[in-house]
C-alpha cells in the first residue's frame, strides 16, 4: 500500500487537527514496525502500487513540526513535506474563515522553514491566504496559487513544486490551475494512493484517523483498506449535511 500521511500540530489540545505527542510516537512506531518505507513524496508517486512505502506531510505550516515533529523524524531517518500558506509565515493560523473551533497555533517563520529546508524537507505551498479555492473567482484563484509560490522562492531560493488544497477543496477550474503551476498537489480525500491518480489529485490520510483501531491494523492488510473506506464514506456525509 503507498499512501500519503498528513499531519498538523503535534500538542496536547486534542483538537480536530491535532496529535499528542504521545499519539504521533506511536504513528511513527506504527510505520517503523510494519516496514514501510517512508519517502519523498515525489519518490513515492514512481513506485509500484504494491509498494508498503509512505511520505509524510504537514499542513499549515505550524511551529510544532520544528519543536515536536522533526526530532522524531530525524531520529528514524525521515523528512516530510510542509505546506505553507505564505501571509501567515512567522504568525499564526488566524486566516480568513478560520474555524473557532481551532485553537490559534503559531507557524514556522522563514528562517525556520529555511532550517527545515537545509535538513531535507521539502516547502510546499497552501495558497497565501487559507481560503476555499472553488469560491475563488479567476484573479484571486490566480494570486493565491502563483504568488504563493513567488513567495517561498524569493524566500527560501526554491521554487515549490508540490501544492496541497486549503480544506482539501477543489474544482475543475482549480485543478487545472495547479496542473499548470505544480508537479503534483495533494487533496484531503480519506485514501491510499491508486495506480492511474491523477498528480493533481492525490488523496491523503489524515493522521487523526491513524489512531486506536487504525494502528491494530497491519499496512495494507484488507481491514485497514476498509477502515480508510468507512471513514472517507462517513466524511462525505458529513460534508454533505453540512451543505
Amino acid at each position: 500500500m503507498r499512501a500519503i500521511l498528513t499531519w498538523h500540530s503535534i500538542d496536547a489540545s486534542d483538537s480536530a487537527i491535532s496529535v499528542s505527542r504521545e499519539q504521533y510516537g506511536r504513528q511513527l512506531g506504527w510505520l517503523e514496525r510494519s516496514g514501510v518505507q517512508v519517502v519523498a513524496l515525489e519518490e513515492l508517486l514512481g513506485l509500484p502500487d504494491a509498494a508498503d512505502a509512505a511520505a509524510i506531510t504537514f499542513d499549515d505550516g505550524l511551529a510544532s513540526v520544528e519543536s515536536e515533529a522533526l526530532p522524531a523524524l530525524e531520529a528514524r531517518g525521515w523528512s516530510a513535506t510542509v505546506f505553507v500558506v505564505t501571509s501567515r509565515v512567522g504568525l499564526d493560523n488566524r486566516w480568513p474563515g478560520a474555524d473557532d473551533r481551532v485553537p490559534t497555533f503559531a507557524t514556522l517563520g522563514w528562517e525556520s522553514l529555511g532550517r527545515l529546508q537545509d535538513r531535507g524537507f521539502s516547502i510546499g505551498a497552501h495558497t497565501r491566504h487559507h481560503p476555499r479555492l472553488p469560491h475563488c473567482d479567476d484573479a484571486v484563484l490566480e494570486d493565491e496559487l502563483v504568488s504563493a509560490a513567488d513567495e517561498i522562492e524569493t524566500r527560501l531560493g526554491r521554487r515549490p513544486e508540490v501544492f496541497a488544497y486549503p480544506y482539501g477543496e477543489l474544482d475543475a477550474r482549480c485543478a487545472a490551475r495547479v496542473a499548470a503551476l505544480y508537479r503534483s498537489a495533494c487533496t484531503a480525500e480519506i485514501r491510499p494512493l491508486a495506480a492511474g491518480d491523477s498528480v493533481v489529485r492525490l488523496p491523503r490520510i489524515d493522521a487523526r484517523y491513524l489512531r486506536g483501531v487504525a494502528l491494530r491494523q497491519r499496512w495494507g492488510s484488507p481491514a485497514l483498506r476498509s477502515f480508510f473506506s468507512w471513514r472517507r464514506a462517513l466524511r462525505s456525509m458529513r460534508l454533505a449535511v453540512a451543505r
